[in-house]
């Protein structure tokens, strides 16, 4: 029953508003707005009265004896100005009295020098690699000092060097030895972490719980896994065997640049020439 009613009054509220737009008429155009610079037509009211032959042509007409002299014609009024000969006179004096605009030339920047490409910076020469040498051996320090003044500048930061078991035939890198079994085996867990292989742990003799980290038959060998051991952080020490415990010298040094090692050997008069790990000259 509510719908019903309520599509009742939606008709009516149609019908109503169908009439309202039939019957409200056309609407009345709203005024232009005044364009702003331009003379605007103005109607004037009209102050002239009519003309006065007008009014002798309106009056009535009476009888005038003959003897009367006609009357003497009216001179013709001034033209009066219509309102669209003032409005023309308006816009022609607004136009005279208007300036004439003048133009001002563009202030144009001026154009930047373009700047000069920077010189290319020389590309630096990377410089050789130092290289060591170990000249020898020597019957004494006297020899080894002669050798080094012979070499004389193919030679930077000699230094003598005496071995005192040059006759071995075999030479041991060990660790000293530890206090007990359990200490040896608890450097042996370092040696382990540390990526060093080739150990065992002493256990009988002089050496008991001394730990062994490899045996060599020339001394190169076993100065290398000293130097790999002391980087890791062990102390370990070389020993010797064999041989009559003679001694010999050599010569370590840095060559000069551009030097050949084979004619600073012969130079020097060393039987021997070795590369040499530079690090170990500082």
């Amino acid at each position: 029953m509510l719908t019903r009613a309520l599509i009742v009054v939606l008709a009516i509220l149609n019908l109503g508003v169908a009439l309202w737009w039939m019957l409200r008429g056309d609407p009345v155009p709203a005024a232009p707005a005044p364009t702003t610079g331009v003379a605007q037509l103005q109607l004037l009211p009209s102050t002239g009265s009519p003309p006065p032959a007008a009014r002798v042509a309106a009056a009535p007409t009476q009888a005038l004896d003959d003897v009367t002299p006609e009357p003497t014609p009216a001179p013709a009024p001034a033209p009066v100005a219509t309102p669209a000969a003032a409005v023309t006179e308006q816009a022609t004096a607004s136009v005279t009295a208007a300036p004439a605009p003048t133009s001002t030339p563009a202030m144009v920047p001026p154009t930047p020098a373009p700047a000069a490409a920077p010189a290319a910076a020389p590309t630096p020469v990377a410089a050789a690699p130092a290289q060591c040498v170990s000249l020898g051996p020597f019957a004494d320090r006297a020899a080894a000092q002669a050798a080094q003044a012979k070499a004389g500048a193919s030679l930077r930061g000699t230094r003598l060097r005496e071995i005192a078991d040059a006759g071995a035939t075999r030479y041991r890198v060990l660790l000293p030895a530890a206090a007990s079994r359990e200490d040896a085996q608890a450097t042996v867990k370092r040696i382990v972490a540390a990526g060093v292989s080739d150990y065992y742990i002493i256990a009988q003799g002089e050496e008991t719980n001394a730990i062994a980290l490899g045996q060599y038959r020339n001394r190169e060998g076993a100065e290398r896994r000293m130097a790999a051991l002391s980087a890791a952080g062990f102390n370990a020490r070389m020993v010797a065997s064999g041989g009559d415990g003679s001694a010999q010298w050599w010569l370590d040094a840095t060559l000069a640049d551009q030097a050949d090692p084979g004619a600073v050997r012969q130079r020097s008069g060393a039987a021997q020439q070795r590369s040499l790990d530079c690090a170990r000259l500082r």
